[in-house]
């Protein structure tokens, strides 16, 4: 069974742009779209059948709107459309069972802008068990970003790294671009720098030069898989997040994973990831791993 990229709609201008995104990107990669809407009828202090109508009538727009124009975007791009009568969060839950990636708006830009995405997009984020991708409303006009560079982080090298590395691959050869792997090695803590790194680094090719070699013999078998897709890597010991955010600059898309199974303390999507979501400018995809 072919599964579709879908995409969530509410009308907002990140959503058409999320739309727009995700329509490219299944045609890129022969995929069918599908379109979601959540709708819940909510009473207000109007006669009940009038605001019945007034709301499902609004929710069918959005969707048919949104239908008509991706069409005529792409007319060979197979579109359907879906309303579903439950929460938002539900929904796209239920759908990203269904689908090979979702695909939201983002809003939210910088350090004072507050929580991206709200309360859904936070909830499905950290819940998802496919790959969740949002997209800028800045994004939708010239799709500046779709020629970049897939930009994937990588923080843990070990089986953490497979299914980034398989979704960043995969895109780069939809894509026909290249694909820059970024990894910021774990270092002790602070009271351990002293013997801990210096014997660390005392071994051949100090830390960084470890952390490459491991990261070359990572990326080996993939480079192997996609031949097609040019492959370069950074290692560098600053912050992740900034390491991955500097090489976010230029990027066409952007990778981070997020763990699976997170303790119920602490940042459910991951310190990396929330930084990323908040200020790259490029799509991101988070994707989830044991």
């Amino acid at each position: 069974m072919i599964r579709p990229i879908t995409v969530g709609l509410d009308g907002s201008p990140e959503s058409l742009a999320a739309a727009d995104w995700a329509a490219r990107e299944a045609q890129r990669r022969d995929l069918p779209l599908h379109l979601v809407h959540a709708w819940i009828w909510q009473p207000h202090d109007v006669p009940v059948a009038q605001d019945l109508d007034t709301q499902k009538h609004w929710a069918l727009r959005i969707l048919r709107e949104a239908e008509e124009e991706l069409r005529g975007r792409h007319p060979e791009l197979k579109v359907s459309t879906e309303q579903l009568s439950d929460t938002a969060a539900e929904v796209l839950l239920g759908q990203a069972e269904k689908a090979e990636l979702l695909v939201l708006g983002s809003s939210g830009h910088g350090a004072v802008a507050g929580f991206l995405l709200g309360s859904v997009g936070q909830h499905v984020l950290a819940r998802a068990n496919s790959p969740v991708v949002t997209v800028r409303a800045n994004a939708r006009s010239a799709a500046k970003h779709d020629g970049g560079e897939v930009v994937v982080g990588l923080q843990d090298l070990g089986d953490p790294a497979g299914p980034l590395l398989e979704f960043a691959f995969d895109a780069a050869a939809a894509r026909r671009t290249a694909l820059r792997a970024v990894h910021a090695p774990n270092l002790p803590p602070l009271y351990g720098y002293g013997p801990a790194v210096g014997q660390q680094a005392g071994r051949e090719g100090g830390i960084t030069g470890q952390a490459e070699k491991a990261l070359s013999d990572v990326l080996k078998p993939w480079r192997d898989k996609y031949p097609q897709v040019p492959v370069a890597h950074t290692v560098d010991l600053a912050r992740p997040s900034t390491v991955v955010l500097q090489a976010a600059a230029q990027a066409g898309l952007v990778v981070v994973g997020r763990r699976a199974h997170r303790p119920a303390l602490g940042m459910r999507i991951g310190s990396v990831a929330h930084a990323v979501l908040h200020h790259a400018a490029a799509p991101v995809a988070v994707v989830p791993h044991d």
